[in-house]
């Protein structure tokens, strides 16, 4: 039996001044950190740059027993167990492009109980040689942390859907601990809309948990969209914005690899001093761009949205998003990424004239996505009807090509309820139509050709209800009705 933590309020401080170096807590970590000491369920929503790893890392550091962080990219454990470790905090991560004699040594700290932070992806956690390990009865279990919980709503349905079955590891794992262990969840993302909040809520079967909202608006980032006519005229802009920003600091977003390496070779080819990221470089590639970026060497990377989540630089005074991400949630993220300094920073989207004549390829990504969407729920249907009632995952995947997806699609639509993280049962059919990230696609497109207030339109999406007057000023619709 794991009991709360005694920790006075005091050695929580002088723990945290000791480790971090700060004087004191900025709102609400206090009551982040004391709602996990209590281990009680919690969603946290605060914007990027907010101190959000702090307030799960700290309370893990003063505990007895494990915490385990689930984190949906190898680039940011890495960066975020480097500087644990750093610091001599008893932190690790496992994921599968790790040496086999590192992984065994993670392995080895586990059993030991050695660990007080334990780093890995969905897919690690269910793997196993982890699983076996963690059911130990005498391994004592204080917490799963879901590091950037938008990615559960983003990816969880197709990309990633091992996120769906994270709502049967909880009551998995209390059945081999001993009686009255308890373990707390707690989602922390820096957006997630009223839809994404309830989606986190549902999968995660969260225990009536404490909610702490921050108000994404940062008064500092100019968000602004400009139409590119053609291809060309997409690369002229990028050219034309960077002309007198040579010696600043900033990112360039693209939707796939191909794009990121293609883009990143022509701005070297006009002169640029830049490079590609994206999730396909392996690990000490992905290392030595983020030092160049961070070290200022190179002052812009052109990357995938693989790049940012948890690489922290004060100073980064633009954001284009050459393509529009596809998701309101992605955008506020990766423009959240400016300023974090408090200082000017620019945020600018480049997107296709609307109609799609001069450049189709804004509309062609949209309706590959959306096709490729139907496609998938199309088959986790026809998927049903070959399946047993109940089954493994593990042989339905190895069975059909897309079997795990089409189970986490299930999941979604209400037909499908885990047994165990492992083993599934179909429910009987429901009326509950499947849900789609489509409609959250189009309240994107909406953003992108609104002519009211960008920041306006933002905060209305993720819940925080602005006055119908209500204009941050310094957008560049706003600043278009200030000329008018």
């Amino acid at each position: 039996m794991n009991h709360p933590a005694t920790t006075s309020w005091n050695e929580v401080r002088a723990a945290f001044q000791k480790i971090w170096g700060y004087e004191d807590f900025r709102p609400p970590q206090g009551e982040i950190i004391q709602s996990l000491l209590a281990k009680k369920d919690a969603l946290i929503i605060m914007p990027t740059g907010g101190g959000k790893s702090i307030c799960f890392q700290l309370p893990a550091l003063l505990q007895t027993g494990l915490t385990l962080v689930i984190s949906p990219l190898v680039a940011l454990m890495e960066n975020q167990v480097r500087e644990l470790q750093e610091r001599n905090l008893a932190a690790a991560l496992l994921h599968g492009e790790l040496p086999s004699f590192q992984r065994r040594q993670t392995l080895q700290a586990l059993e030991k109980q050695q660990l007080r932070l334990l780093y890995l992806s969905p897919e690690t956690l269910l793997s196993s040689p982890v699983w076996e390990r963690l059911c130990k009865p005498q391994l004592i279990v204080n917490a799963l942390i879901l590091d950037e919980a938008h990615c559960l709503v983003q990816w969880g349905d197709t990309f990633r859907p091992a996120y769906r079955r994270l709502e049967a590891v909880r009551p998995a794992l209390l059945k081999y601990k001993p009686v009255g262990t308890t373990i707390a969840i707690a989602a922390f993302t820096a957006t997630a809309d009223p839809t994404a909040q309830a989606t986190i809520q549902q999968v995660l079967q969260l225990n009536e948990p404490t909610v702490f909202c921050v108000n994404p608006y940062r008064p500092n980032i100019h968000p602004s969209v400009r139409i590119a006519w053609t291809p060309r005229g997409r690369k002229q802009q990028i050219l034309k914005f960077l002309k007198d920003k040579t010696k600043q600091t900033g990112l360039i977003y693209v939707r796939t690899r191909r794009d990121s390496e293609e883009l990143a070779a022509w701005l070297q080819q006009m002169g640029y001093s830049t490079t590609s990221y994206h999730a396909g470089l392996g690990a000490e590639e992905r290392r030595a761009v983020e030092a160049k970026w961070l070290s200022g060497k190179i002052s812009f990377v052109v990357c995938t949205s693989a790049f940012g989540m948890g690489i922290n630089k004060s100073d980064v005074r633009w954001v284009i998003h050459f393509h529009s991400p596809l998701l309101l949630s992605e955008y506020v993220q990766e423009i959240g990424r400016a300023g974090r300094d408090g200082k000017p920073a620019q945020a600018l989207t480049l997107i296709s004239e609307p109609t799609g004549w001069l450049d189709p390829e804004d509309k062609q990504r949209q309706k590959f996505f959306e096709k490729n969407l139907r496609s998938l729920q199309n088959s986790a249907q026809q998927l049903v009807k070959k399946l047993p009632s109940t089954g493994e995952v593990a042989t339905v995947a190895r069975q059909f090509p897309e079997g795990a997806i089409a189970l986490s699609l299930l999941h979604a639509s209400g037909q499908l309820k885990w047994l165990d993280p492992f083993h599934y049962k179909i429910l009987a059919s429901t009326k509950t139509p499947p849900v789609t990230q489509v409609g959250a696609t189009k309240q994107m497109n909406k953003y992108l050709l609104t002519r009211q207030c960008r920041w306006g339109f933002l905060l209305n999406a993720f819940g925080f209800h602005q006055e119908a007057n209500w204009r941050c000023g310094h957008c560049d619709n706003c600043l278009k009705n200030y000329e008018l």
